[in-house]
């Protein structure tokens, strides 16, 4: 699915069959849950194609490591080239790109020297397909921002969206949504979440959430049309009288929320201000980093 046998990917500074990478058994990550990574797209245009915020998802990528007490031996530039490198290497212009970070064998609960670098892509679909979601509020409770840096992007934090999507999808839903500490919403699986009330928009605020590139993004477009947006802690009983919800995320890109347990949202998808925001979102992904542009 991932990969088969004309596919390359980076490793360490090499260019390698994706059948013949590998690793240590013995790894901190894999024992242990301790690396970071990001999710980034990749869209065709009319030139060739666009990584989108290619630098500000590694600018987070590092930031990551660094809570991590990750030394990243690469710079945000070279892992930029790196990324259009390997896209070309394996023709992909539609694309997610995989960067992950992982540390070396080490059974000890302290930070590895041995740091490895690995870069992977192929085409996927949204991640929460094209159709209107229903989602279910989880009992499962976002990671309490005192124990862990929710503001990076962790592999071990997932095991929290894997408990909270796996209870959903038994239940007949399509995706969770999570609450913070405090009782309040924080976000999905693996996407920040955005509700409509009145013809304005409301986000959780920072602090008990991955803040996204696409939140950002989307934030940044609902100011350019004047749109009324809030950052603010959202209720539970918000949540579920608001007129329309959806998602965004990298994978997900925007996504329509069409329910939340037993409430139907009474707005539909067309008819929302996340609709128009979608649809500026699909021109603004493919034109951004221009002076970064592979043209092919």
């Amino acid at each position: 699915m991932y990969y088969n046998n004309n596919t390359f990917v980076f490793l360490n500074g090499q260019w390698l069959p994706a059948k013949e990478a590998n690793t240590s058994l013995y790894g901190q990550t894999l024992h242990y849950g301790n690396g970071v990574f990001e999710g980034i797209r990749a869209y065709k245009n009319d030139v060739g194609f666009n990584i989108f915020k290619a630098h500000e998802h590694f600018e987070r990528l590092h930031y990551s490591a660094q809570l991590m007490h990750i030394d990243l031996p690469y710079s945000v530039d070279e892992l930029v080239s790196i990324s259009y490198e390997l896209l070309d290497k394996n023709n992909l212009t539609d694309a997610y790109i995989r960067p992950l970070v992982y540390l070396g064998a080490n059974m000890a609960l302290e930070p590895v020297k041995e740091v490895n670098v690995f870069i992977c892509a192929w085409k996927w679909e949204k991640y929460l397909g094209n159709n209107p979601i229903k989602a279910k509020i989880s009992s499962y409770q976002r990671i309490h921002p005192a124990s862990q840096h929710v503001e990076a992007k962790v592999v071990g934090h997932y095991t929290n969206s894997i408990l909270a999507t796996t209870e959903a999808k038994k239940n007949g839903y399509d995706e969770a949504i999570l609450l913070d500490h405090t009782g309040h919403v924080s976000e999905g699986s693996g996407a920040n979440i955005f509700i409509e009330k009145n013809g304005e928009l409301f986000t959780p605020s920072r602090g008990n959430i991955l803040p996204g590139i696409t939140r950002r993004t989307v934030i940044d477009l609902a100011r350019e049309l004047g749109i009324k947006l809030t950052e603010k802690p959202i209720t539970k009983s918000q949540l579920l009288d608001a007129d329309c919800a959806f998602f965004t995320g990298t994978a997900a890109e925007v996504a329509p929320i069409a329910s939340v347990d037993k409430t139907t949202f009474p707005l539909h998808w067309e008819d929302s201000l996340g609709y128009n925001l979608y649809q500026m979102y699909r021109q603004k992904v493919q034109y951004n980093d221009l002076q970064n542009q592979t043209i092919i």
